[in-house]
């Protein structure tokens, strides 16, 4: 029998072990909200002119689906089965860097930088499982959990949640302290990697940094008596990723907010507008698809600044460019590409010039300057981080 209450302290925030796939599934599969959603994607206009007839349709074909499906690992082939058609469906490639230099054997924690909610951590997931590492535990915030359901899926792929939505500074202290333990616990004594965001949010203007509040949070479990602040560091193995799109699903939508603060000096987010961000990222295209895996990061650095300037220098130097990032760093400066210097970490493209200023022009002409800066600002960190060097 699993573990409950004082003697699972992660009960709250852990994603389901083998032994609760079953029953989850099975409360699912009763799930007239979940269904009625699933019928409305698959269905469309028929499923809202008939939900009493296409919920029990959705739920056959679940249910055929989920046939004979009890523990994780089960649950993670049916999602693959998905990922690899959202590949083969949204994106012009898929390719991987780094990985052969790092232990399959080991655990690491994977520190990406955040372009899209659901997408970075499901192709740093595909990755390591192509190349025969074990798949990681998501680090997902609960602002993202608007439903039962929605945090039911989660967890049965493996994700945990980070706990946002906290009142008060003695509650957020416990929670951040609670999800420092159980990341310290998946690595050194469950052995299992783990997946997190370089930043709580989303780097909507192109512009990849890490908060070191994220490194200060990972602290939290360091044992201070017996392990110095790089030897925790050090322990927890982590490894920078660099994840780039050539086409970003929602760089619409991202202009758009930005634009808005800019221009209001707030943005008022949709009640449902992360999970419409969600769609747009796994249904829109993405064009050719790269991530690259840096080096673990050793026992030299004494403050989380110099952890986060570490992973900030490895995922701008690791970040694969794309033909789009040209394209709009050459609109938004007005220079040439023969400018550039050479060697930077560049691959082929999907994406002609002309498909991508058209991209760009159908925007409104006062957001088009936010779009391009999404793609732009990849080169521009890679010319900051030279420049620094020199």
């Amino acid at each position: 029998m699993p573990e409950t209450g004082l003697n699972d302290p992660y009960e709250a925030i852990r994603p389901y072990r083998d032994q609760e796939v079953a029953p989850v599934l099975a409360r699912l599969l009763q799930d007239k909200e979940l269904l009625g959603a699933l019928a409305s994607f698959r269905l469309g206009r028929l499923a809202s002119l008939f939900p009493a007839l296409c919920r029990p349709l959705v739920r056959r074909t679940l249910s055929k689906q989920l046939q004979g499906i009890d523990d994780v690992y089960g649950m993670q082939m049916v999602i693959k089965h998905y990922v690899e058609q959202m590949i083969a469906d949204t994106t012009g490639g898929f390719s991987v860097s780094g990985l052969n230099a790092l232990d399959p054997s080991r655990s690491y924690l994977f520190m990406s930088n955040h372009r899209d909610i659901a997408m970075d951590p499901a192709f740093t997931n595909y990755a390591l499982n192509q190349n025969g590492h074990d798949t990681v535990r998501i680090a997902i915030g609960d602002n993202l959990l608007t439903k039962p359901w929605v945090s039911d899926l989660m967890r049965l792929n493996k994700s945990f949640i980070v706990k946002r939505s906290v009142s008060g500074p003695r509650e957020l202290l416990a929670a951040s302290k609670q999800l420092a333990a159980y990341i310290r616990h998946s690595l050194q004594e469950e052995n299992v990697p783990v997946w997190i965001a370089q930043r709580e949010g989303r780097a909507k203007d192109g512009v990849d940094r890490t908060e070191p509040a994220i490194i200060k949070m990972l602290g939290m479990s360091r044992d201070k008596r017996n392990e110095s602040f790089g030897e925790h560091i050090a322990g927890l193995g982590i490894v920078p990723v660099a994840i780039s799109y050539e086409l970003d699903p929602c760089d619409a939508l991202k202009a758009n907010e930005l634009h808005q603060i800019s221009a209001q000096g707030v943005y008022e987010k949709g009640e449902q507008e992360d999970v419409a961000s969600i769609a747009q990222g796994i249904e829109g295209q993405k064009g050719r698809v790269h991530v690259s895996f840096g080096s673990p990061l050793g026992a030299e650095f004494e403050t989380p600044d110099a952890v986060a300037a570490e992973v900030d220098r490895q995922v701008i130097r690791d970040y694969c460019l794309h033909p789009t990032n040209l394209y709009a760093w050459e609109r938004r400066t007005g220079r040439d590409r023969s400018e550039l210097p050479a060697g930077l970490y560049t691959e082929e493209g999907d994406t002609s010039r002309a498909a991508f200023e058209a991209r760009i022009d159908a925007l409104p002409s006062s957001h088009r300057p936010y779009a391009l800066d999404i793609y732009a600002n990849a080169v521009n960190s890679k010319l900051k981080q030279l420049q620094a060097a020199e």
